[in-house]
């Protein structure tokens, strides 16, 4: 079995971050979000991955390489416009050739990982599982419809405007491979894209044996900034203590932390857990690091106070405020202006950027 990784597509609901790199390379816990969907497929015991890539590349070649590091085999698949995910599975077809293939889509995270999909399909000989989970506001998403008594899928709908199901298809699917000649035989959607849930119905509508999969745990798709901090809360919250660094005597640290090599904490600063902070970061003095906050290496943090936040890579903050919800772009540098006094700054500040609060 093979597995297909999707890293395409624009990102434009993650902008600014996203105009210069590619939304999957976005951190979370510290760690590209498409590297949690290549550990769960060799946890399922793939060991060769074809990953999917748009027309923003930056980031993912550099970081996975030919997976090697990961003990993987990685192909690199060109996608140049963002068709659908029905079009993804057709650019693969060379790479797939016949063999079975679990396709997941690297901007969502779910805590289960994708081994009991690929049980459920191989021990019920299946032509095609999909993952569901229940959600809030199913018009966001494809929709699954079932039968209450029998729990089979009796419709798939793509964003539905009136949706009758609240039950989202996760962004991962185990497919055999009549799934390429149900992409063949699909229609652009109004969107102008080959949907998968059209080439499943295909499949459905066949006679095919597919089944549903509720997952277990938490899930989330990550196409919004907000959705990077739910899911940054939902990694950390199982986040296990780890100190690599150097905490000084003067400074309090509650709950879990993760500290990276060469990282030292510097007197006067208080972090309550869970939380994270990469290699070779400078904290301190008069710092103050609430739950659920990230921080990547190589970033400098003083005079601030910081709450369920994300600070990427080489930022420095230096800053008399309190910074609480916000997503900090890699390199960029926050330092205070006089004279002003509001408590609490909501920021999503893209790449290189730079601020005075």
């Amino acid at each position: 079995m093979k597995g297909l990784l999707l890293a395409g597509g624009h990102g434009t609901r993650l902008r600014p971050l996203t105009y210069t790199g590619n939304k999957h390379m976005l951190p979370i816990a510290n760690k590209p979000m498409l590297l949690y969907g290549l550990e769960h497929l060799k946890n399922a015991g793939i060991n060769e991955v074809g990953i999917i890539l748009g027309p923003i590349k930056e980031g993912v070649v550099e970081t996975i390489g030919d997976g090697s590091k990961f003990d993987l085999k990685v192909t690199y698949i060109d996608q140049p416009d963002p068709l659908g995910l029905a079009h993804a599975v057709k650019v693969s077809r060379d790479f797939i050739l016949d063999e079975p293939f679990v396709m997941y889509l690297g901007d969502n995270l779910l805590k289960q990982g994708v081994a009991d999909f690929v049980e459920i399909f191989t021990k019920n000989k299946l032509d095609c599982v999909i993952g569901v989970s229940p959600v809030k506001d199913p018009s966001r998403f494809g929709i699954a419809e079932l039968d209450e008594k029998t729990g089979g899928i009796i419709r798939l709908v793509e964003k539905p405007r009136e949706p009758k199901s609240n039950l989202a298809l996760i962004g991962v699917y185990t497919f055999n491979s009549s799934i390429f000649d149900a992409v063949n035989r699909i229609k652009p959607s109004w969107r102008n894209e080959l949907e998968i849930t059209d080439a499943i119905q295909i499949l459905v509508n066949d006679g095919r044996k597919v089944e549903v999969e509720r997952v277990s745990g938490w899930w989330k798709d990550t196409g919004k900034p907000e959705d990077l901090l739910e899911a940054n809360q939902l990694v950390l919250s199982d986040l296990k203590g780890s100190i690599n660094g150097e905490i000084s005597e003067k400074a309090t640290v509650t709950g879990n932390l993760g500290l990276g090599l060469g990282s030292r904490i510097k007197e006067g600063v208080n972090i309550r857990g869970p939380a994270i902070i990469g290699d070779n970061c400078q904290i301190g003095p008069n710092v103050y690091i609430g739950p659920y906050t990230s921080i990547g290496e190589d970033c400098i943090v003083k005079d601030v106070e910081i709450e369920n936040s994300i600070v990427m890579k080489g930022s420095r903050i230096e800053n008399n405020k309190r910074i609480v919800d916000s997503l900090i772009g890699a390199y960029s540098t926050i330092l205070s202006a006089e004279s002003i006094r509001p408590r609490g700054y909501k920021l999503v500040i893209g790449e290189r950027s730079f601020a005075q609060i």
